[in-house]
């Protein structure tokens, strides 16, 4: 188990903001590297050489790298780490998701269990809905934001998880601190809506992106509700964004 008080595990905040984001391709000095050549590496005594080929395998696709990724899961090093995390929700399989989840519980580093909440919402397994819930409860800014997005990707293919799943979307969108994470909320509110029978569930939820179109103070996330409700074509919805633009409101 990882310390904070580790010398070879502490890291500068510059460093941690330098992660790789999911959301970016990943930048491996230009050419398209040879997965026999970074296999070993993932084993390297250098960190720096394990960190370089998790990096490398965010974009490459090779079952081969599942098992020693996974060993990466419990490196001293938190930039090791991470990237294991990330290249994990490009190589998938029930044994990663296993981990995965085992090390979202343990991890004392936020910027790791953000890339490990953002790797489940790839892996579309439902052993993560439960996990993914509690992470956007409880868990810091960074975390929340990505459990919220990745839980609209795995509840929304079985009507039991979109159910679980809603509430704890509706608090965050009502009440989490962050706009952003009010914003991916309302996003993924509406992602699972789209899923969902007119039933009470999907009412509370139009409802909860109505009083943020209306009452959220953050105009980014009257957007975020505002782009959610004109997707999912709602009557109720569509006739509040028409009131609200009639009187220059929004």
């Amino acid at each position: 188990m990882q310390t904070d008080d580790d010398p070879t595990v502490i890291e500068s905040v510059e460093q941690f903001d330098d992660l790789l984001d999911p959301l970016e391709t990943v930048d491996v000095q230009g050419t398209s590297p040879d997965p026999d050549e970074m296999l070993p590496k993932l084993r390297d005594e250098d960190p720096s050489q394990r960190m370089l080929a998790a990096r490398v395998f965010c974009e490459l696709e090779d079952p081969r790298a599942i098992a020693p990724l996974i060993q990466l899961l419990d490196d001293i090093c938190p930039l090791v780490r991470v990237s294991a995390a990330y290249a994990l929700g490009r190589n998938t399989s029930p044994e990663a998701v296993a981990a995965l989840i085992d090390l979202l519980g343990r991890d004392w580093n936020g910027y790791v269990r953000k890339g490990i909440v953002w790797a489940l919402g790839n892996g579309s397994d439902r052993s993560s809905v439960q996990p993914l819930i509690h992470a956007l409860r409880t868990d810091i800014s960074a975390v929340r934001l990505w459990a919220a997005s990745s839980l609209a990707q795995i509840a929304k293919q079985e009507y039991e998880d979109a159910i679980a799943a809603m509430p704890p979307l509706i608090q965050g969108l009502r009440r989490d601190s962050v706009a952003a994470i009010r914003g991916n909320c309302a996003w993924a509110i509406g992602q699972l809506c789209r899923e969902l029978p007119s039933n009470v569930v999907y009412a509370t939820a139009i409802d909860a992106l109505i009083e943020a179109l209306v009452e959220d103070e953050d105009y980014s996330v009257k957007e975020d509700a505002k782009s959610a409700l004109l997707r999912l074509g709602d009557t109720r919805g569509m006739q509040m964004i028409e009131d609200l633009e009639l009187e220059g409101l929004i």
